[in-house]
């Protein structure tokens, strides 16, 4: 009898040749499942990590970033654009190389993306110790700084051994392949032991496919969600991240087509539908259309699909205030499905959706409904066109003509991509999704400084596709960086900056809950020591510039038109800037706003936060639970 053949390689050297040779496969087609690993290298894995990826060559290939955080946001939105089929890894020093992945990695979690994180840790036999940049807890001495990645993780372990890594690894790659597991994945590993020889088996280095199901609801669970549908009058679904996740587009449509029922979206969700479609009703929530939330007040039976539903979806739990109203939930997680009390379908969103409108057959709302709502959103669309539209080329644009202007060149291939400030509202009200993926907006931890190197991350994804960053100045100055990456490795993105001199969102919400915009303003300080005077003398073009982008400055309208069109046709990472009117044009009206519960302060002796006050526990009598 043959012995079992073995290979010796180190720890590092093992899980790189790992990594090369692990796939997902769903619906036949099968997908690396760690494409890359982004790298910034320092004593604690430069000797490790970064000699085996130099010695394994074009077999996991190497990807140079500039911030542990940023690289972090590329991999994510790699990940997103590739449906968490495909994903990157990202590995770091010891040390603050190691902490700066935690928002990261907390992004990644919070809105279910697959991302590996490959964080150097301090030595496993304390030969050394303590190391530069080591937390001496005196209390436990098996702790470092990598603990911190243990809540924002989806799993979390370090690696103290060689022979360890075998079922880290597998267990590593088995949650960043299970779509109701996935998240930031995390194998902590101490330098020494990176470095450490080990005789591996050779099948360890086998390729290995994780199937992706799609499982199917239960029989049950079906008949009692389609009773429910058939005896509703007055039936919304709400489209979340799960149907893009699922690849479930197509049967969302064949769902809306036979059914009449009308569809909105989260911020996750939104083009789930082509915005042109009768049924498609556009964004949900705080942040949603007159319509889709109107039809959400009535509604006597939401049907969620793939959705979490945060506060922004359900505005703070006073949307859906209709008396009985009842959830139907189809979702892969069963912790998502049984939420609001609701009839749950644990189940693949596409297999779902095909099995409910199969069951359905014959089922169809009432005319009336369906003509009311597709009026409503033919007015809706009229209010976009009037808030995109600019009655003069020779002036300033509004953020809304910003976002117009850009609708106006675009086609289904492109990407706009975005994740916090003002921007989300705009583009969740306003933007006319085109295509399944167009539309990247993460909203479910809305970090600053998410937009550049997610472009990045989607255009290495899709080579093909133009995709734009879209940036307020505020987030712009959080994290630039990537921008000298994407000049590096020529990737062809567009950063469009917006420049309103300040936080313009929280701006906003500061006055709304009577903080009276306090510390919202990008400016000089005045004579009573607010920030009240001059805006700053910052050069955010030129700063682009500086990092190795084309930059086209647009002051009115037509220039930006003629920006935007030229920034298309670039070959080359380019930067769009423009300053914004701070006139809100977004359309809306008072009974079409959803609330969102900032709590404001209880006692105070200024008369805006005492007014705010009021209006708070107005609002908030509403709330209700869903049981």
């Amino acid at each position: 009898m043959n012995a079992p053949t073995t290979r010796r390689l180190t720890v590092a050297q093992a899980l790189v040749e790992f990594l090369a040779h692990q796939y997902t496969e769903r619906d036949g087609r099968r997908h690396r499942l760690i494409s890359a690993c982004w790298g910034i290298f320092g004593h604690g894995n430069v000797a490790g990590i970064g000699q085996a990826l130099l010695e394994s060559g074009d077999a996991l290939p190497y990807l140079q970033g500039r911030n542990e955080q940023a690289m972090v946001h590329a991999a994510v939105g790699y990940a997103r654009q590739c449906d968490r089929l495909s994903a990157q890894a990202v590995t770091t020093s010891i040390g603050p190389g190691a902490t700066n992945l935690v928002t990261g990695a907390a992004l990644a979690t919070v809105n279910r993306l697959p991302v590996l994180l490959l964080p150097g840790d301090v030595f496993a036999t304390r030969s050394a110790d303590p190391v530069l940049q080591q937390l001496e807890v005196p209390s436990a001495g098996d702790v470092s700084v990598n603990d911190a990645l243990r809540p924002v993780s989806r799993y979390f372990d370090r690696v103290t051994r060689p022979e360890a890594l075998i079922p880290a690894a597998l267990q590593a790659v088995r949650v960043l392949a299970d779509p109701v597991d996935t998240g930031a994945v995390t194998l902590a590993l101490p330098q020494d032991v990176q470095a450490e020889a080990y005789d591996w088996p050779e099948e360890f280095f086998a390729d290995r496919v994780w199937r992706v199901a799609r499982p199917a609801p239960d029989a049950g669970a079906l008949a009692e969600a389609v009773q429910a549908i058939r005896g509703a009058r007055r039936p919304l679904l709400i489209a979340g991240g799960g149907v893009h996740h699922s690849e479930a587009e197509e049967a969302l449509r064949a769902f809306a087509d036979a059914t009449g029922i009308p569809v909105a979206s989260t911020q996750a969700g939104k083009g789930s539908l082509r915005h042109d479609h009768p049924a498609d009703v556009g964004g949900i929530g705080h942040t949603g259309t007159a319509t889709a939330d109107a039809l959400a007040r009535e509604a006597d039976l939401v049907i969620g699909v793939g959705t979490r539903y945060t506060d922004f979806t359900t505005a703070s739990s006073t949307l859906f205030a209709a008396p009985g109203v009842r959830f139907v939930n189809l979702n892969i997680a069963p912790f998502d499905a049984h939420k609001l009390g609701a009839a749950s379908l644990v189940a693949d969103a596409r297999a779902g959706l095909e099995a409910l409108t199969g069951a359905l057959s014959g089922h169809r709302v009432a005319a009336a409904y369906e003509a009311g709502y597709r009026a409503a959103k033919e007015e809706w669309e009229r209010r976009v066109d009037a808030a995109y539209g600019a009655a003069d080329d020779s002036v300033r644009p509004s953020q809304t003509q910003v976002l117009g202007a850009l609708d106006g060149i675009v086609d289904d291939t492109d990407v706009i991509i975005n994740a916090a400030g003002s921007l989300p509202g705009d583009l969740h009200k306003l933007w006319r999704a085109r295509s399944r993926r167009q539309y990247h907006l993460e909203y479910g931890y809305s970090c600053m400084g998410y937009e550049i190197p997610a472009a990045i991350g989607v255009r290495l994804a899709a080579p093909d596709r133009p995709v734009w960053a879209l940036v307020g100045d505020g987030t712009y100055l959080m994290n630039p960086t990537e921008i000298v990456t994407a000049v590096q490795e020529g990737v062809n993105i567009t950063v469009v900056i917006v420049q309103n001199h300040g936080y313009a969102s929280i701006g906003g919400l500061s006055e709304a809950t009577g903080g009276e915009r306090f510390g919202t303003a990008y400016r000089f300080r005045a004579g009573d020591g607010t920030y009240t005077g001059a805006p700053l003398p910052v050069d955010l073009a030129a700063n682009a510039a500086s990092l190795g982008m084309d930059v086209l400055r647009a002051a009115t309208v037509g220039e930006l038109r003629a920006a935007l069109v030229k920034a298309r046709g670039a070959n080359r990472p380019t930067c769009v800037y423009v300053e914004t009117e701070t006139a809100d044009t977004v359309p809306g009206a008072p009974d079409a706003q959803a609330w969102w519960d900032v709590p404001v302060a209880e006692t105070a002796t200024r008369p805006a936060a005492v007014a705010a006050r009021e209006a708070y526990d107005r609002h908030a009598a509403g709330r209700r639970r869903h049981l």
